[in-house]
């Protein structure tokens, strides 16, 4: 089963913290439309797919290419977006994080724990092994605040080429501030505080479900592992792709070492595409996101090998632009 977990943060507001969306106003439809995307050719909730101000597409093609080709059951969860989206989903709530350099993150957190654990004890009856994707737009800035407020000398990883760590970082230090405390912080006040309501989902699904879990994402995820640790629940692993490690300005891999939590790095290649959108992300753009690691992982456990992913996802995008 894939789970697909969309929310919003109004971390995302922020100018400059992040490129998931063409404008900032489209932003806060980014979520909703990458999850309506993955049930019918095209979102509808916007009349495109979610690009970067460059033009460069929702890593979600790669997971449509997956789910086409593998057939995998799909699950959305909405977890605090500032829409419904237009397709069958659990509602576990309907409240944003908020902006974290201002006010606590998830006031309501235990109400939001508490549906997620009850909804993972209920799926355990029915399946053994879940793999939980994202769609979070500013989602790297909290996992930042995460692991910072948790002890990690850590950098998370962007969407955008250009990493503004410095940015994020300087959010981070006005929230940390706001609070006042000494770190490390316990996980549920680091959670409360400088989180996001998906990672809250994980957290109290994680706790009710009683079969194995994947984790389908990059540096958002090591943020969701390292809370995870801090309360005796290990992952199976975290499923990325090769884009998120090539990132020399995040930590990918020095992290997981630190929280203890092994990992699969998706070999896909778009450098003979004709299509300069997905040529980019040979060059570092976008990364991942919309559990791309994680479709692919479960892709070549069927047999499917990253060619033919490619070969789809470049399929996919040219219908989607109009192009053959």
């Amino acid at each position: 089963m894939f789970i697909l977990v969309i929310s919003n943060t109004f971390v995302s507001s922020i100018p400059g913290i992040t490129v998931a969306g063409e404008n900032p106003e489209l932003i806060k439809y980014t979520p909703v439309a990458d999850a309506e995307f993955l049930f019918y050719s095209r979102p509808l909730s916007i009349d495109a797919i979610p690009v970067t101000p460059e033009g460069h597409p929702t890593p979600g093609v790669i997971t449509k290419a997956s789910k086409i080709l593998s057939n995998f059951p799909l699950i959305v969860v909405r977890s605090g977006t500032l829409l419904a989206p237009k397709i069958p989903f659990v509602n576990i709530t309907e409240t944003p994080g908020n902006n974290i350099a201002e006010k606590t993150a998830l006031p309501a957190l235990e109400k939001v724990l508490e549906a997620s654990e009850i909804f993972g004890q209920e799926l355990s009856n029915l399946i053994g092994e879940v793999f939980i994707g994202e769609s979070v737009p500013g989602g790297t800035t909290t996992a930042q605040a995460v692991l910072t407020s948790l002890g990690y000398d850590s950098n998370v990883s962007s969407a955008s080429k250009e990493n503004p760590l410095k940015l994020k970082k300087e959010i981070v230090r006005k929230a940390l501030e706001r609070v006042g405390k000494n770190i490390p912080y316990d996980w549920y006040e680091a959670l409360k505080e400088f989180g996001d309501p998906m990672m809250a989902f994980i957290m109290g699904f994680s706790h009710g479900y009683k079969g194995k879990i994947y984790l389908a994402g990059g540096t958002q995820m090591l943020a969701v592992a390292a809370l995870l640790k801090e309360t005796g629940v290990k992952p199976e692993k975290i499923l990325t792709t090769k884009y998120v490690l090539n990132d020399k300005t995040a930590t990918f891999e020095k992290t997981a070492k630190e929280i203890g939590i092994n990992f699969y790095a998706a070999n896909l290649n778009f450098s003979r595409s004709k299509y300069q959108g997905l040529r980019d992300y040979e060059r570092g753009v976008v990364k991942e996101g919309v559990g791309a690691g994680g479709s692919v992982f479960i892709s070549e456990s069927k047999g499917i090998g990253a060619d033919l992913i490619v070969k789809k996802v470049e399929e996919i995008y040219g219908s989607l632009i109009g192009k053959k």
